[in-house]
């Protein structure tokens, strides 16, 4: 009996506490949350714990929970149970819903709960996503008190990667009553598992789950260049939810020598995969901060900049805005796109560029170095006039190589006068009139293409 007055007496002062935690929240703006007390009332919760009954012992510690958290109006909590119906086929039942004012319903249930039937409480789980408000301004938790799940029907830990796996639930809690025997394998599986061995610690771990969820972590984010200093800037950022790959947070990471990081109010409960904005991007996965303190995390993102750009010299026909592709070296996947004369910024190492002139030039296991700029300068291309006969015809120009031909374009069979733009080299245009079939009547002519000049091509 005296165990059970000094855990009334520690629940009853946790309930003062409360109010006084919450207004220490970071963020002005207190989120909703909705609680889903899932109880255990099968047979086996008339078995003795300590001073009394488990059933009563829960019944006395949630009646001052709910004394607790009276005018705690960002607060809702719900009651489904399981075990404590004559009808096997029902297994469960929401008893209270959430609601405005529905403490005197919880209270009133709570105290004529009976212990009555076997285990459902995987059913019980399944069925609780349907129990929450269909609102997306509210967080949902689940809190399960049970002592022991080995007898259930269903797999509770599948069921529960399924409810958490839906994104409605932000966090499941299980407590875990009386002896360790009941519980011959843990329960993390299915949530925050905690096993109580005494009644003392009963009301304590209820107190620490509100508090828990009524607090926010602080975390800011540093990004450090090679050397470990905070000079990258300017890098979008994105926290998503690592059980459901939802988004969260979205920000833009700036730093500056009279302007701090931001600092982000995060969801304690929650796992966090960061997503840096980077070429390529820096990711970082699972990560987990505590509720009430300030994190101070550094990502290392060495970053430089590349630049493509041609010869600062005036040509008399207009000059392409090429496409440029950079691939990391030796990876196939397409990185980025960039246009000549712009700076992009890629983190340090080696990289591939491809430019789609004509014909394309490849630049291969180009160095980016932290903090440094790489600015390349491409040729200057030339322009081909050429002059085809005055008849459809079908035709290419190939650039001509040490090894052989390279395809650099087609030719556009309806327009005797084409003006091409190619880089500086050597080309051969074939071409053939569409109504002649043999192959003395295919044409062809070499050329010279120079830097800024214009070549004449005439094929009569």
């Amino acid at each position: 009996m005296r165990r059970l007055l000094i855990t009334i007496m520690l629940i009853a002062a946790c309930g003062a506490w409360i109010p006084a935690c919450a207004q220490k929240a970071p963020s002005p703006k207190q989120e909703k949350t909705n609680l889903l007390l899932i109880l255990d009332c099968s047979n086996s919760m008339w078995d003795k714990w300590q001073s009394d009954s488990k059933i009563k012992v829960t019944q006395q510690v949630l009646l001052r929970l709910l004394d607790s958290i009276e005018g705690q109006h960002h607060i809702d909590i719900a009651l489904r149970v399981f075990g404590h119906l004559n009808d096997r086929d029902l297994g469960t039942q929401l008893e209270v819903p959430f609601g405005p004012d529905n403490l005197y319903k919880l209270r009133s249930k709570i105290k004529t709960l009976v212990p009555n039937g076997g285990c459902t409480a995987a059913s019980a789980l399944t069925n609780s996503l349907n129990d929450f408000p269909r609102s997306p301004q509210s967080r949902n938790l689940l809190l399960i008190i049970t002592d022991g799940l080995d007898e259930c029907d269903g797999d509770i830990c599948d069921v529960a990667r399924r409810v958490n796996g839906s994104g409605a639930v932000v966090q499941t809690f299980i407590i875990g009553i009386g002896s360790a025997e009941n519980f011959t394998t843990s329960l993390d599986c299915a949530g925050r598992f905690t096993l109580l061995s005494d009644e003392e610690r009963f009301a304590e771990t209820l107190y620490q789950i509100l508090l828990l969820s009524d607090q926010q972590a602080l975390l800011t984010i540093d990004v450090t260049d090679a050397d470990h200093h905070p000079y990258e800037t300017d890098i979008p950022l994105a926290l998503f939810d690592h059980s459901t790959h939802t988004l969260r947070h979205a920000t833009i990471h700036h730093y500056g020598t009279d302007t701090p990081p931001d600092t982000l109010a995060l969801d304690p409960l929650l796992a966090y995969d960061i997503t840096l904005a980077t070429r390529p991007p820096v990711q970082l996965t699972d990560l987990r901060f505590k509720p009430g303190q300030h994190t101070r995390l550094e990502i290392t993102a060495p970053q430089g900049s590349l630049r493509l750009h041609l010869p600062n010299k005036r040509t008399s026909f207009q000059l392409p805005d090429y496409t440029i592709f950079v691939r990391r070296h030796a990876d196939p996947a397409l990185l980025a796109t960039q246009r000549l004369n712009d700076k992009a910024y890629y983190l340090a190492g080696r990289y591939d560029v491809d430019i789609l002139s004509l014909p394309a030039i490849h630049l291969d296991n180009i160095a980016i170095r932290s903090g440094s700029d790489t600015d390349l300068q491409i040729p200057l291309p030339g322009q081909l006039a050429l002059t085809k006969p005055p008849v459809p015809a079908t035709g290419s120009i190939y650039a001509l190589q040490p090894d052989g031909l390279e395809w650099v374009c087609d030719l556009d069979p309806a327009n005797i006068n084409e003006r091409i733009v190619l880089m500086p080299g050597n080309y051969i245009v074939i071409l053939r009139p569409d109504d002649e079939t043999d192959y003395d009547a295919v044409q062809t002519a070499t050329f010279t293409i120079h830097s800024a000049q214009q070549t004449g091509v005439a094929i009569k």
